[in-house]
């Protein structure tokens, strides 16, 4: 069954680092933009950055050079670095990709906190 899984989360300090991975069941060679989405308690769900398959990308202001977005479409993953993370990146993440139909990962915890 095609899935997407989400790792790499976690709690990290104002102004530190993660890596978040996508890992795709499928192929993904062929989908033509794949995206990282986040939500926060309360609030609706944010797209946060996308990526083509001629790895074109787009970041949300809130986010736009702090966040990169990649692919490797030999290995089907598609990761999300993120660096000088703030309070308010804190979320849970999830991968997206339209794979026959929309698919989106389990989502994974990201809390940045003192």
């Amino acid at each position: 069954q095609v899935q997407l899984v989400e790792s790499g989360g976690g709690l990290v300090q104002p102004g530190g680092s993660l890596r978040l991975s996508c890992a795709a069941s499928m192929s993904i060679g062929s989908i033509y933009i794949m995206a990282w989405y986040r939500q926060a308690p309360g609030k609706q769900r944010e797209l946060v950055a996308t990526i083509t398959s001629s790895i074109s990308t787009r970041y949300a202001d809130s986010v736009k050079g702090r966040f990169t977005i990649s692919r490797d479409n030999a290995k089907n993953t598609m990761d999300l670095q993120m660096n000088s993370l703030k309070p308010e990146d804190t979320a849970v993440y999830y991968c997206n990709a339209y794979y026959f139909r929309d698919l989106w990962g389990q989502g994974t915890q990201v809390t940045v906190s003192s």
